[in-house]
């Protein structure tokens, strides 16, 4: 669908393209908040419903594969129902989500609003923003349009920690997604006025590929998301094991088996000269491949960030999750400069430049805080990387969207958001399920061995504490931990060796989850050069 199709549309007037742009906006603004407001409340909300931050994550994980599982196939039911429709379709499945998660008594009913039904909706809603902006404004005003929408986003990751925060803290989380059940009805008002036309034709939607497709990402990130518990190849105690390997190799083993299959069956329909759920052609395109490459890395870091961080400020050093939103504030600001001000005062700037930039210093944000987490540390120690980590998302956020989108024609803009939101929800994904896993892991690792050598603790303890934390040591802060040795009738020195022990090895893990983050930041570095070096729509030099 293209701006020519639409002379007499409702963004025809400037009046009329506010109030578009606003509710576009508005909708990003909430499909952006859900992946930043919990995690400042991660140790709150587990206890709320009698949980551990190991089950959080996983509904933290599971929101985010949901969307990426359905994100091809949200934009090909756009295609097919109206691209305005299915927005309005998925603001009130995601509006139900949040009601229901408003309500949630437990991880159960967490799981259904907000990791299934908010990730259903998400994925019929952002597909058709990419399209509704392309309907609503002529081709000169889509670059401001996308950035401002793209914008929304970073103004909701920049606040969600901090309304996060101050709902935590002096109400409950649970207002958080009422409150978002007010936004979607608002959206709904104002959602008439944006205008929609009728698809050129209508599209075959492509079931064996939607089905393929989405059983080959969630095999594939739930592999990694088990590996905390069940371990990357030797079964941990009390895992099961398939053929003497941990499930987790036969889960990935099998989601990209089905991802195989998946783009064969794409290309046997090109070749019969059937319409195809993700046309082969738009991987041979360098520029776009380049942004979606870089998408996946800055959301794999990014949502590694958001759940490494607040974990260390809540849990490690004990902080209310109004202040730990106020120490995520230096991040929310520099990400919010970065992004709406590089557009603004640097226009023409390369975005192969700015994006390296932007890889550079969020590289440099994971490598300063790994060297400065220590046992002593306390919470200035997370202020000078935010900063870093903030600038370079904020950098990356302005140019990406407009790399992808310009790489193709109007017409393929829903195609292609349905793509790009797949794999950066795929690698926001997979950034919490590796990041946790690591963390979990060298956390385990750590404690166990740190034990082993403490003379103070006797060797019952120490059998003990290898039979039960085997698959896996929790996430405790001190005073979960000297609760839980209380009820345990343990004695006072073995009480304070184990919090010594504890101490130690939240911090190895947390580096390690960091280390393994600044390694992807690194890894992406070798994928800008995909990346085009001039503005879209200007001429090469």
């Amino acid at each position: 669908m293209t701006a020519k199709a639409h002379p007499t549309s409702a963004a025809g007037s400037a009046k009329g393209a506010r109030g578009v742009l606003l509710t576009l906006a508005a909708g990003q603004f909430l499909m952006a908040l859900d992946s930043s407001v919990m995690n400042v409340s991660i140790a709150t909300v587990a206890e709320d419903i009698g949980t551990t931050v190991s089950g959080l994550q996983g509904a933290i994980t599971a929101y985010t594969l949901v969307m990426a599982m359905l994100m091809i196939s949200g934009g090909k039911v756009g295609a097919l129902v109206g691209r305005r429709r299915a927005f309005m379709i998925g603001c009130v499945i995601y509006g139900c989500g949040s009601l229901t998660t408003s309500l949630a008594p437990n991880l159960t009913v967490l799981l259904l609003g907000w990791s299934f039904l908010e990730g259903v909706g998400a994925a019929l809603i952002m597909p058709a923003i990419v399209a509704l902006v392309a309907s609503n404004f002529a081709v000169e005003r889509r670059p401001a349009a996308y950035g401002l929408v793209a914008a929304a986003g970073a103004v909701a990751i920049a606040l969600g920690p901090l309304i996060g925060g101050v709902a935590t803290t002096f109400f409950s989380w649970r207002w958080v997604f009422a409150g978002e059940v007010l936004v979607v009805l608002a959206i709904l008002l104002f959602g008439r006025r944006v205008a929609d036309a009728p698809p050129d034709h209508r599209p075959r939607i492509d079931v064996v590929g939607a089905v393929l497709s989405a059983l080959g990402i969630g095999l594939f990130v739930f592999g990694v998301l088990r590996t905390s518990a069940w371990g990357w190849f030797q079964p941990k105690a009390g895992a099961p094991s398939w053929f003497h390997l941990s499930p987790v190799v036969w889960l990935m083993m099998a989601g990209l088996f089905l991802l195989w299959l998946f783009f064969r069956w794409e290309r046997r329909l090109v070749a019969r000269g059937t319409e195809p759920l993700v046309d082969p052609e738009l991987l041979g395109n360098r520029q776009l491949t380049g942004g979606l490459t870089m998408f996946f890395f800055q959301y794999l870091v990014q949502m590694g960030v958001f759940f490494v961080v607040p974990l260390y400020l809540s849990v490690a050093l004990g902080l209310s999750a109004i202040k730990t939103g106020m120490l995520i504030l230096p991040l929310s600001i520099s990400l919010l400069a970065a992004a709406i001000g590089i557009p603004r005062f640097r226009p023409d700037a390369s975005p192969r430049r700015v994006v390296r930039l932007g890889v550079l210093l969020m590289l440099a944000g994971a490598v300063v805080l790994l060297a400065g987490l220590d046992v002593d540390s306390g919470a200035a120690v997370v202020t000078v990387p935010l900063l870093l980590i903030g600038l370079g998302m904020g950098a990356l956020a302005s140019q990406l969207g407009a790399v992808t989108v310009s790489a193709v024609a109007d017409e393929q803009s829903a195609e292609v958001g349905g793509i790009q939101n797949t794999v950066t929800n795929l690698g926001a994904s997979i950034g919490t399920a590796v990041a946790g896993s690591i963390l979990i892991t060298m956390l385990t690792a750590s404690f166990l061995t740190t034990i082993e050598q403490n003379p103070a603790i006797p060797d019952e303890v120490k059998s003990q504490a290898n039979v039960r934390l085997a698959g896996g040591a929790p996430f405790l802060s001190d005073a979960q931990l000297t609760a839980a040795l209380e009820d345990a009738g343990a004695e006072s020195e073995v009480t304070q060796a184990a919090l010594d022990a504890n101490a130690t090895a939240r911090i190895d893990g947390l580096r390690a989850a960091l280390g393994i983050l600044a390694l992807a930041a690194l890894t992406a570095l070798f994928f800008t050069q995909r990346i085009p070096v001039t503005q879209p729509g200007a001429a090469r030099p």
